[in-house]
C-alpha cells in the first residue's frame, strides 16, 4: 500500500484503504477459530496455577434457568433464548430451560426452594453437568445452588466473560478480558474443601509450611495468598491497560488534528456490524453467525463521493445486561464511539425484539457519554426479516436506513446517509493554486469539501470548505483570486 505513504493524515499502521464492492468475511481467522472449537463431551476446564477453582467454564451439557421479574412472558422467553445462544457460542449443548415468575430473585438460591428441587431433578434426568442462570449471582447463591444441584453453576456474567476470553485476539483485548474476569472472580474465589483454611506459613519453632505443631503465628491461608496474587495481577493489568489507552488516544488525537471525520459502527451483538464494515470498505473482518464474534475494534478508511476522507470503526457488540466489568474493562475501546462524529447504530431486523436491542445499546452508549452524538439507525438483515416486522419498524423509525449487508442491498442509500451526516468543514474559501501545487489540491479533496473547480491560466481555482488550520495555510493563495477573476 505504497500510495498511502504520502498521506500524512492517516498512517499506514492505523488504517487501510480499500476499493471495490467485494465484501470478505475473514475466512482465515474464521477457519482458525473453528479449528479450535470446543468438542462436546470433552472436558474444557483449565487448571489454574493458584490451585483454586478459577471458574474456567466446562460448558458441555447445560440447563438454563431464568427468573421473570418484570415485563411480559415473551420478554422472559426472549431473554432465555438469548442465553441459549450465548451458551452455544461458548461451546455448550443446551438441554432444557426453566423460567420462574417471581417479584425478585431469591436471595439465597436465586430461584425458590421448590424450584431448586425441580431444577435438580431436571439436571439428573437430562444428564447435565452445568446450570446457567440468566442473571448475576452472588457468591452465596452460587454456593447454595451448587450444593443443592450437585453440578457446576454459572451465571450470565461468567458466561459472557468466557466468550470474550475465547474471542479476544489483540493484546489489548486479551488484557481487558482478563482484567474483567479477575475482578469478577475476586469476591467469588473458592478452593477445594479444607485446603483454603490451611495456613501456608507462620512464626515460632518449627516454622512448618502448614498448620499444627510448630506454628505459633496466624500465618496466611491459601485463600488469602490467592487473593493477594489476583490483586497484584489486577494492578498490573490496569497499568498495562492505561498504557495501551494512551496509545489509542494518541492515534485518535492524530486523526482529530488532521480533521478526519470519524464514524463508529455500534449495535447489538450479531446485528451485522462487521458484515456492514466489510461491505462498505472490504475490510476483511471476521464474520460469524455467533454472539460477540469480533471484539477487537477495526478502523478503516473510506471516501465520500466528492473525495472527502473519513474513518469507519467497528466496535464490540452490546447485549442486554452487559456485565459492568466488561463496560469498565473495555471503556477505552468504547470511548472510540464517544469520540466519533457519527454513530451508525446497527439493528438486527430479524431479531424477535429489535426495540429492546436499541434500548440496551443506547443504555451502554449513555454510560460512556456517546448518547449525545448524532445517530443513524440502520436496520440490517432485511433479506431474512419478517415483512410485518419491517413495516412496524419503518413506522417507528422513519429516518432509519434498511439494508442487507449479506446481500448488499441498500448500501448506496447508507453511504449517502453517512455522507449527509458527516460534519462539514466550517470555513469557506476561494483560492487559486499554481499547477505545481498538485499536492495541496489533493489535500483539499481529501480533507475538505470541494464545491467547485475551474482551470485558469494562472492555476486551479477552487471553492472549498476546510477547517481553520487548513484555511490559514491557504490564506496566501486567496489574494490571487480577485486578480485571476479580472484576468479571466
Amino acid at each position: 500500500m505504497r500510495d498511502q505513504e504520502t498521506h500524512v493524515s492517516i498512517p499506514d499502521d492505523e488504517l487501510e484503504s480499500t476499493t471495490g464492492e467485494d465484501a470478505t468475511t475473514g475466512e482465515f481467522e474464521l477457519s482458525e477459530r473453528q479449528a479450535l472449537r470446543r468438542v462436546p463431551g470433552l472436558s474444557t476446564e483449565l487448571t489454574d496455577i493458584t490451585e483454586v477453582e478459577y471458574r474456567q467454564l466446562r460448558l458441555e451439557r447445560v440447563v438454563l434457568v431464568g427468573v421473570w421479574t418484570e415485563g411480559t412472558q415473551v420478554d422472559a422467553e426472549n431473554s432465555l433464548t438469548e442465553l441459549a445462544a450465548l451458551a452455544e457460542t461458548a461451546g455448550s449443548q443446551v438441554l432444557e430451560g426453566l423460567i420462574q415468575r417471581r417479584n425478585r430473585p431469591d436471595p439465597a438460591t436465586y430461584i425458590g426452594r421448590g424450584k431448586v428441587d425441580d431444577l435438580g431433578a431436571m439436571v439428573r434426568s437430562a444428564g447435565a453437568d452445568t446450570v446457567i442462570c440468566d442473571g448475576e449471582l452472588s457468591p452465596s447463591q452460587l454456593r447454595n445452588l451448587e450444593q443443592r444441584t450437585k453440578v457446576k453453576v454459572v451465571d450470565r456474567t461468567a458466561l459472557i466473560l468466557d466468550i470474550f476470553a475465547q474471542h479476544a485476539k489483540s493484546r489489548e483485548g486479551r488484557a481487558q478480558v482478563e482484567l474483567a474476569q479477575l475482578e469478577y472472580l475476586l469476591p467469588r474465589l473458592r478452593g477445594w474443601g479444607e485446603t483454603l483454611s490451611r495456613q501456608t506459613g507462620g512464626s515460632g519453632r518449627g516454622g512448618g509450611a502448614g498448620g499444627g505443631v510448630g506454628v505459633r503465628g496466624p500465618g496466611e491461608t491459601k485463600l488469602e495468598t490467592d487473593r493477594r496474587r489476583i490483586r497484584h495481577r489486577i494492578a498490573r493489568l490496569r497499568r498495562e491497560s492505561k498504557a495501551m489507552r494512551t496509545v489509542r488516544e494518541t492515534k485518535r488525537a492524530r486523526r482529530t488534528r488532521n480533521a478526519v471525520p470519524a464514524v463508529a459502527i455500534a449495535g447489538y451483538t450479531n446485528a451485522g456490524k462487521s458484515s456492514l464494515l466489510n461491505r462498505l470498505t472490504g475490510a476483511g473482518v471476521l464474520v460469524e453467525d455467533a454472539l460477540f464474534a469480533t471484539l477487537d475494534p477495526t478502523t478503516r478508511r473510506s471516501t465520500t463521493s466528492d473525495g472527502r476522507v473519513y474513518t469507519l470503526s467497528d466496535t464490540v457488540g452490546f447485549v442486554r445486561h452487559l456485565p459492568h466489568q466488561i463496560v469498565e474493562a473495555f471503556r477505552s475501546t468504547l470511548e472510540e464511539v464517544a469520540e466519533a462524529d457519527l454513530v451508525v447504530h446497527v439493528v438486527d431486523g430479524a431479531h424477535p425484539d429489535p426495540e429492546e436491542q436499541v434500548r440496551a445499546v443506547r443504555e451502554v452508549l449513555g454510560e460512556v457519554g456517546a448518547d449525545r452524538l448524532p445517530e443513524l439507525l440502520v436496520v440490517n438483515k432485511t433479506d431474512v426479516a419478517d415483512e410485518e416486522t419491517l413495516l412496524r419498524l419503518k413506522r417507528r423509525w422513519p429516518e432509519a436506513i434498511f439494508v442487507s449487508a449479506h446481500r448488499g442491498r441498500g448500501m448506496a442509500d447508507l453511504r449517502d446517509a453517512i455522507e449527509r451526516r458527516l460534519p462539514r468543514p466550517p470555513v469557506e474559501v476561494r483560492v487559486v493554486l499554481p499547477y505545481d501545487r498538485g499536492d495541496l489540491v489533493a489535500r483539499l479533496h481529501r480533507q475538505g469539501e470541494v464545491l467547485s473547480t475551474a482551470h485558469l491560466p494562472e492555476g486551479t481555482m477552487l471553492h472549498v470548505r476546510v477547517n481553520e488550520a487548513l484555511a490559514a495555510e491557504l490564506a496566501p493563495f486567496g489574494n490571487a483570486v480577485q486578480a485571476a477573476r479580472s484576468a479571466w
